[in-house]
């Protein structure tokens, strides 16, 4: 019995935890750890990452501004002594206390810093807490703090107390942001703009539906076609504002959210390191304002560059929001306009609560005033004079007062003038009256009394009001919070949709492509072999043998793509106006074939066969064309052919264009001895249609944003622009232009003159000129008004009818006129001034619109004298077109 009860002292000793028959309670290791996952899981998500939807905040933010408010004095305190203070709430270190103060500053809402708080543009770090001071803002004392509606509870040491959540009628959450990772989920709660939510709050307040979106403090730009609201799954696209410097600088002026200068310019490094962007230098000349200039290698597009940031920097983000938020000590997902409800509801309930409180206040010292007023008017001071004990005085008191007064249970009020009461008389204010000093009874001012009680009683009456009318007392609160904070909160980030950039359009030729046509090889490294064209080390590479097969395979150092390679070129995918012209041999039936295709879509690295697949095929003859040419042949048959025509000539432009897949037309069932091409073809595809994304000013062939026309090889777009000059350019699909920017974009027609009105800064002239374009150069400006600061371009048109309304004020009078510009001047050269208008400046002008170009049929003319067929060289058309002036 001793040995056992030593083995028990033995195992007490150490540290086993004992069951009720004495053994030793075994904790298997996975149990524990499921309890202690989850314990510190709960713990991280609760106390660390997840900001609570009460206030917005997390602990540590939390504790911080509780602290800074306990030391505020309206003067700025160290940020050291701020930490130091802090951590009588916070059981963490003060780097982590430290690091949080530094990133509410840098938010330039709550707090109000001063010294070097670093800069979250470039990354750089704050000073240390010694040097920088800081003290609460006039909007975080106003929004976040009242200890009358605040929830305590005691400190991680129980020696102070602290706010479980601070009173916070503002959705602080969504004007800040929130980021955060926890165990087992994450936060991201993009920032919002102070303006929208002040108003978007006021229409929920209206029952209104709302939609808000990010706004960020680096400006730049946004896309929220994929936001979702901020739910998981959604995405925002963020693009960093680039423009155009002078000769061949690119300037960056705002920076995409969570990106710094460094990081981007880091980006950017790289992806000129792999040859992705050609660049000759880069500056960042940030200051008071971002500016990073990029300095353009020779040659380089710089609206290809533009759209090559976007696609291999960080000049572009993807942000992936995830609004989770703690909610009854549960994480919850859910959607900011959902969020910003709950809070708004919120704000309104603390709201109401301070209304009560006041109101409680107002009839509190509306009660003690009265009192006192009777008291002290009715002297019932001299009653107390003889008694010998404190509870004599006090039931003299409540005797004497109760002759004036009458409490809301008096049965005995009715029909006297006693002063109603809102409650009982209590101890407390018998105490309180006999506390009034001699000097105040002496000195006692009736009439102000009277006025002081009449200010109460106004109060408690608008205080009433507002209880009853909530919704409008806290839209009024959300209008105060505009107008007193509001100035300088305007919208940094512009709300616009982004095109996708293909990769492949815009990435620099970083790369040669070489061709063993004999062995089959293709790559970068065959360098002793044949060149074939400059390309990027992303690009697709198409390949066509003899055999009738082709594939599209990665470029790569080196590939065997097969023998016999007949032709290679850069592969796009989707491009619909590449057109394949090929003749075969088909093995099986001895035919000659041919076939129009596009290739357009494949998979990578797999064969496929242009003929019907019997091994003996073979092709006879093969073209690529850019533009869907149609060549014609010249086709020689075999000597030894029964046919009778052994020569004749052959034209693709008979075949329509098909699937590659397709077993073609036939073009002679006797065996070929050789095809030559006998003459270059003109495209079958039409004209190319044009247009421009009135957002983005791309060039597209999707039909978004305004038509400018269908255009040929060779033709041009004729770009006005606002400044006063005008600019000719070749199709480029990367060609970018800024809308804004722009008076008139479209088909450049050298027989069209352009009709201005502009004002003369040399003279002080309005001026109107019409003119045809005679220079010949592309991506090159002219100006066409005069070189003067005060010159200003009001008007231009490519119109045929060129129509002006416009107004100017003369003699402190204004004018409205119409004018035909056609009519007040004839066409003149390019440098011309034009004719004077008159000695003003125009207030307001507008011209016939233009009528977009649409897809319709072109007009028919009224006589032809042959059909296109069979006219001849030299034979000529007589037509007249319905009323249009021109035929398209």
């Amino acid at each position: 019995m001793a040995e056992k009860d030593q083995q028990q002292e033995n195992k007490k000793a150490n540290g086993m935890p004992l069951n009720g028959d004495g053994n030793a309670h075994i904790t298997t290791i996975s149990n524990m750890y499921e309890d202690y996952f989850l314990d510190y899981a709960s713990y991280v998500i609760l106390e660390r990452a997840v900001p609570a939807i009460e206030d917005g905040l997390k602990p540590v933010q939390r504790r911080i501004l509780h602290a800074m408010n306990e030391k505020d004095d309206g003067r700025y305190h160290k940020v050291a002594n701020i930490i130091g203070n802090t951590m009588q709430y916070h059981p963490h270190g003060d780097a982590a206390i430290g690091d949080a103060l530094v990133n509410i500053g840098q938010k330039e809402l709550l707090i109000d810093t001063q010294g070097n708080w670093g800069d979250y543009r470039t990354g750089d770090s704050a000073a240390a807490s010694r040097y920088i001071e800081a003290r609460l803002t006039k909007f975080a004392q106003t929004v976040a703090f009242n200890p009358q509606t605040t929830k305590w509870q005691l400190s991680y040491d129980g020696r102070k107390k602290e706010p479980i959540n601070l009173p916070m009628k503002f959705p602080l959450v969504l004007a800040q942001g929130a980021d955060g990772i926890a165990v087992g989920l994450s936060t991201k709660v993009l920032p919002h703009n102070f303006i929208e939510l002040c108003k978007a709050s006021i229409d929920i307040l209206n029952d209104k539906r709302v939609k808000i979106y990010p706004d960020f403090m680096t400006g730049g730009s946004i896309d929220v076609s994929e936001y979702n609201s901020g739910k998981r799954g959604g995405k925002v696209k963020v693009r960093a504002a680039i423009v155009k410097g002078e000769k061949n600088i690119l300037l960056i002026k705002d920076l995409p959210y969570s990106v710094t200068t460094s990081s981007l310019i880091d980006s950017i490094q790289k992806a000129v390191e792999k040859g992705k962007i050609k660049i000759k230098k880069i500056d960042d000349n940030t200051a008071e304002h971002v500016e990073i200039a990029i300095e353009l290698a020779a040659g380089v597009s710089p609206d290809v560059a533009i759209d090559a940031l976007y696609a291999f920097s960080n000049c572009e983000v993807s942000i992936s929001p995830n609004c989770c938020i703690i909610v009854d000590n549960k994480p919850e997902f859910t959607e900011v306009e959902n969020l910003l409800r709950i809070c708004t509801e919120n704000t309104k309930d603390l709201l109401r609560q301070e209304l009560e409180i006041r109101k409680h206040e107002l009839e509190e010292k509306w009660l003690f005033s009265s009192l006192e007023k009777i008291f002290i008017e009715n002297r019932i001071y001299h009653q107390i004079e003889e008694c010998e004990s404190w509870e004599e005085v006090v039931e003299t008191i409540y005797r004497e007062m109760r002759k004036y007064v009458a409490t809301p249970f008096d049965p005995a009020k009715k029909g006297d003038n006693r002063q109603e009461l809102l409650r009982d008389l209590t101890d407390d204010d018998i105490t309180r009256l006999t506390e009034i000093r001699i000097k105040r009874i002496s000195k006692y001012n009736s009439f102000k009394a009277d006025e002081l009680i009449e200010r109460i009683i106004e109060e408690l009456r608008q205080v009433k009001h507002d209880l009853a009318h909530l919704v409008e007392y806290a839209i009024a609160y959300f209008q105060m919070l505009l107008d007193k904070f509001g100035k300088g909160s305007a919208r940094k980030t512009t709300i616009t949709s982004f095109e996708s950039i293909q990769a492949t359009q815009v990435v620099a030729n970083n790369a040669k492509l070489y061709v063993d046509r004999k062995e089959g090889f293709i790559g970068t490294s065959l360098k002793k072999n044949e060149f074939v064209c400059d390309c990027s080390d992303i690009d697709d590479i198409i390949v066509f043998r003899k055999d009738g097969k082709f594939l599209v395979s990665r470029i790569a150092d080196k590939t065997f793509v097969g023998k016999d390679i007949i032709h290679i070129d850069v592969w796009k995918k989707g491009d619909d106006r590449t057109t394949y012209n090929l003749i075969y041999f088909d093995g099986k039936t001895g035919r000659a074939m041919a076939k129009r295709f596009n290739v357009t879509a494949i998979t990578r690295d797999k064969a496929y066969d242009l003929t019907k697949g019997d091994p003996k095929s073979k092709l006879l003859y093969f073209s690529a064309n850019p533009n869907g040419e149609a060549e014609l042949l010249t086709i020689s048959l075999s000597p030894t052919s029964p046919a009778r025509i052994k020569i004749f000539d052959y034209g693709f432009s008979d075949l329509d264009i098909k699937g590659r897949g397709s077993g073609g037309n036939i073009v002679t069932k006797y065996p070929v001895k050789k095809v030559v091409l006998k003459e270059a073809g003109h495209s079958t595809i039409g004209a190319l249609k044009l247009w421009m994304d009135e957002v983005s000013g791309r060039l597209n062939t999707e039909g978004r944003g305004l038509f400018l026309g269908e255009f040929d090889t060779g033709e041009a777009i004729l770009a006005i622009y606002k400044d006063g000059t005008y600019e000719l350019n070749f199709i480029e699909m990367t060609r970018r232009y800024e809308p804004k920017d722009l008076v008139h974009i479209g088909k450049f027609d050298p027989d069209t003159p352009i009709s201005a009105v502009h004002f003369d800064g040399n003279r002080g002239w309005t001026m109107v000129k019409r003119f045809l374009i005679e220079t010949t150069s592309t991506d090159q400006r002219y100006g066409f008004i005069a070189d003067h600061k005060l010159s200003k371009l009001y008007f231009a048109t490519a119109s045929q009818a060129p129509i002006v309304k416009y107004s100017y004020k003369q003699k402190n009078e204004k004018h409205e006129e119409e004018l035909n510009l056609a009519e007040f001047i004839e066409v003149k050269g390019w440098k011309a001034l034009g004719n004077k208008l008159g000695e003003y400046k125009i207030l307001k002008i507008s011209g016939t619109k233009e009528k977009v170009v649409s897809e319709k049929p072109a007009p028919q003319a009224k006589k032809i004298v042959a059909s296109p067929e069979k006219l001849k060289t030299g034979d000529t058309i007589d037509f007249e077109v319905d009323g249009q002036g021109s035929l398209f």
